[in-house]
């Protein structure tokens, strides 16, 4: 299974049969079998055959729609999925059951917490020179890290603080990883500000989008979340999957400025943003496809342990988001 990554102007979509073809300029270039296709991501204007989202859903296949300005997707095709109406409505309940958000947004958080940590202490070894910046941040974690293990009564709204806490400490010492010439200091986003923001942004917008996708494959309902709060248009339960892997993310695109895949120069400013160029964009979405196929699988570990959890009871601190 692989993505395709329409990423160039006049690109056109048929369906032949069992198979995609790509056009160019009206002008044919290659030809994919649906089958093998994971997701379709359109980031530049693209003329689509009706057929092949048809073609697309009845595979489980997803199809994703990205601002180019933004990197914020704007629409997204998941599927049929699993039409398992008892899986959404023991989500529902669970999700007015204080006690139970509660504990699965400890797990949750636990579980993004320890990844950071374990994210520092690797980079620690890697930048020595880093050590004061990255030692005060490892430090901000452990303390997070104790007091969700300790304190036992602990509602969503305290764990929301706990991990705003964390969060602070963790990106002091994951911006000292970054060249100054990237000028990267904070999260900042729509649009993002700097190189690694405009990096961070299309990474998390594509596992978001993996994530709506693998909710409905498994028969949830992506907008109930447990940590998240309701919020309208907000995918809450894709929301609290990805917390887990950010971390995971955010090494992957430290990795790309620290290997030179990505450079100062593979990116533009256009007004207050900051935008991927071409050629970057390339090596970005080819370097992407080497994690992604991890993170699926991920993704269908913890939503097999969500399920499980709606059925029996919370998430087990051993499970949590395995």
């Amino acid at each position: 299974m692989s993505t395709l990554y329409v990423d160039r102007k006049n690109i056109e979509l048929r369906l032949d049969g069992g198979r995609l073809r790509v056009y160019e300029g009206g002008h044919f270039t290659t030809t994919i079998p649906v089958a093998m296709l994971d997701q379709i991501v359109i980031r530049r204007h693209a003329l689509v055959d009706t057929r092949v989202l048809s073609a697309l859903a009845e595979h489980g296949a997803g199809f994703i729609v990205i601002d180019p300005l933004r990197d914020k997707r704007t629409a997204c095709l998941a599927g049929v999925g699993q039409t398992m109406a008892g899986r959404r409505v023991s989500q529902y309940a669970r999700s007015s059951d204080e006690a139970w958000c509660s504990g699965w947004a400890r797990t949750l958080v636990r579980s993004k917490v320890q990844r950071q940590h374990q994210f520092l202490t690797r980079a620690l070894l890697q930048r020595p020179d880093q050590r004061h910046d990255l030692c005060r941040a490892l430090d901000g974690l452990k303390k997070a890290l104790a007091t969700l293990h300790d304190e036992t009564a602990l509602s969503c709204a305290s764990i929301r603080g706990i991990e705003g806490s964390a969060s602070a400490a963790y990106f002091r010492g994951f911006r000292s990883l970054f060249a100054p010439s990237l000028r990267f200091l904070d999260r900042n986003r729509r649009p993002p500000r700097d190189p690694v923001n405009a990096c961070l942004s299309l990474a998390y917008t594509l596992v978001h989008a993996e994530t709506v996708k693998a909710i409905r494959f498994a028969g949830l309902d992506p907008l109930i979340g447990f940590y998240h709060e309701l919020l309208f248009g907000r995918e809450s339960l894709a929301c609290d999957l990805v917390e887990p892997l950010r971390p995971r993310m955010d090494e992957w695109v430290w990795s790309l400025f620290r290997e030179r895949t990505l450079r100062v120069e593979s990116f533009s400013e256009m007004g207050e943003g900051c935008l991927l160029g071409k050629q970057g964009r390339k090596a970005f979405y080819a370097s992407y496809e080497t994690v992604a196929m991890s993170l699926r699988k991920q993704l269908r570990r913890m939503l097999r342990l969500v399920v499980r959890a709606l059925e029996v009871g919370p998430l087990s601190e051993r499970s949590e988001t395995a």
